[in-house]
């Protein structure tokens, strides 16, 4: 039998895909146990600078919860750790991209969610589906930051879908491209996310969530100190030296 989950590291780029075609990705016990595995074998492997997050087949990035499975075993209230939730209950410092193919619902619009950057095939869909089944997602209280109260409140209270093309025009995604290129554009993004100086990028996403969680005043004093360690870092001298040399610069992340 495959994993539920598959990791894959190309050009400094990891793979994270849900593997269970045949039931839409669904969040099974086992996806989401792969899931927090290969989050956490992502943060440990120096080689990948960039985690892209997808589905296989081109039915369902993740269709959400196994309701099968949750019917089984009657849930109630999901515990915390129930399935990764970046920057909740499992930190990651480096970049992540949604490539999202297909469908995205509920527990699989909080993985696309999750992400910092998010590519949709032109298949893709997304929606937060539990108003439908009585379910609940405290997991969207950052959604109006992302696509402001409106639009937000327009998905959570009517559990409609929402076409990649309204995804992008709403500010939801970042790109919409054919569906047989999703795997080549995630991956040319990643690699030029991957090719920057580390110590910068870091800094850069610590940076972009600050206005989310604190006033304008507080996030500028946070930024400042976020970033004073990448001012003093080799790779700050190794930047402008390169360009003088007329080089590609050769980063150290120190």
């Amino acid at each position: 039998m495959t994993e539920p989950v598959r990791y894959e590291v190309t050009s400094g780029v990891a793979w994270l895909t849900i593997d269970r075609p045949e039931a839409r990705n669904a969040l099974s016990a086992s996806v989401r146990e792969g899931l927090f595995s290969g989050v956490r074998r992502f943060n440990d492997d120096e080689s990948a600078k960039v985690l892209v997050l997808t589905g296989a087949g081109d039915r369902a990035f993740c269709a959400g919860g196994d309701l099968k499975e949750m019917a089984d075993t009657a849930l109630t209230v999901p515990p915390l750790d129930f399935l990764p939730q970046f920057g909740r209950n499992i930190q990651i410092d480096k970049p992540t991209i949604a490539a999202v193919n297909g469908v995205a619902y509920a527990g699989g619009f909080l993985l696309a969610q999750n992400c910092d950057l998010c590519i949709a095939a032109e298949s893709a869909r997304f929606a937060i589906t539990e108003v439908k089944v009585g379910r609940g997602s405290p997991w969207a209280a950052p959604l109006s930051w992302l696509v402001g109260p409106r639009i937000a409140l327009e998905m959570l209270l009517t559990g409609d879908p929402l076409t990649a093309a309204r995804a992008y025009e709403v500010g939801l995604v970042n790109r919409v491209v054919p569906d047989t290129d999703l795997r080549a554009e995630a991956q040319a993004l990643a690699e030029r996310i991957a090719g920057n100086a580390p110590l910068s990028v870091r800094a850069a996403k610590q940076t972009a969530y600050l206005s989310a969680r604190m006033g304008l005043a507080e996030a500028f004093d946070e930024a400042e100190r976020i970033w004073a360690p990448v001012y003093t870092s080799a790779d700050a001298q190794e930047g402008p030296a390169a360009f003088r040399d007329k080089r590609t610069p050769v980063w150290t992340g120190r």
